[in-house]
């Protein structure tokens, strides 16, 4: 019989420890996690991890180098929350995945460009030039809108954020269009005439948009980059935090000194 009240005593303290140890949080704080691509998203949130710390959230900043496994991971539950894409982006894997990501806040804009290791300006590209954009439905369209924008090409609809190879109406210099991932971009941009490049994968490749850019979005962009999550973490209290963390003085004045024009604050 006295061996009862050791048993109780020991499943107090399974109980406790693992109170302390679940997904909830730990001795540092509650803990959320959020996936991210490593520039400037990832530098950015590493701004903003001492801030929530002081407000007792734990920030884990897992890191990804494509736009695919980080909406993934957030549907399917293994992360609470993700900071590396645009709305139309986002619109378009919810439209394929049959998924309802939603986004909770607009924190930043990355001007998109177009860049050259052979020429140092539009103009120069030749007839017949070798071109790569994304291939992924969202960053494609935004490809071929500056691609209008700059003169190179014409577009049926150029306000259509979804448009596509198909809806070139005019190609003058009869340029040659390849799709490749996002990522790859910036390491086959020796090979190629022409590049259409995200900004966080120029950023990352040592490239610097206000001066390597043969052209570039304006400030008015409407590619904002947004904090996403499942609908039912939009009254989270971590999150929360995290967006009033995200949006504050602090991170503005990162982002301003750190990037100047190449990363814009949407708040």
């Amino acid at each position: 019989m006295a061996l009862l009240p050791r048993f109780a005593a020991a499943a107090l303290l399974l109980s406790t420890l693992a109170a302390c140890g679940g997904s909830g949080g730990n001795a540092n704080g509650e803990r959320l996690t959020i996936a991210a691509t490593a520039v400037p998203h990832a530098e950015i949130l590493e701004v903003v991890k001492p801030l929530l710390a002081k407000d007792g959230v734990d920030l884990q900043v897992r890191i990804f180098n494509d736009y695919v496994q980080p909406n993934d991971q957030v549907a399917q539950g293994q992360i609470d929350v993700n900071y590396f894409q645009t709305e139309p982006y986002l619109d378009a894997y919810n439209r394929d995945r049959g998924t309802d990501l939603t986004t909770l806040a607009g924190v930043h804009i990355e001007p998109f460009g177009a860049y050259s290791r052979r020429y140092t300006s539009l103009d120069a590209v030749p007839d017949g030039a070798d071109v790569v954009i994304p291939n992924d439905p969202s960053n494609n369209s935004r490809a071929l809108i500056l691609l209008h924008h700059s003169g190179v090409i014409t577009l049926k609809d150029p306000t259509d954020a979804l448009a596509t190879l198909r809806d070139i109406t005019a190609n003058p210099r009869n340029l040659k269009f390849r799709e490749l991932d996002a990522a790859m971009l910036p390491r086959v941009l020796d090979q190629v005439d022409l590049a259409l490049i995200n900004t966080n994968y120029a950023l990352d490749a040592g490239l610097d948009p206000g001066k390597d850019a043969l052209a570039i979005e304006g400030k008015d962009s409407p590619y904002v980059n947004f904090l996403v999550g499942r609908p039912d973490k939009q009254n989270d209290p971590r999150v929360q935090k995290l967006i009033a963390a995200l949006t504050s003085e602090d991170v503005r004045s990162f982002i301003q000194g750190k990037y100047k024009d190449a990363v814009i604050p949407a708040f």
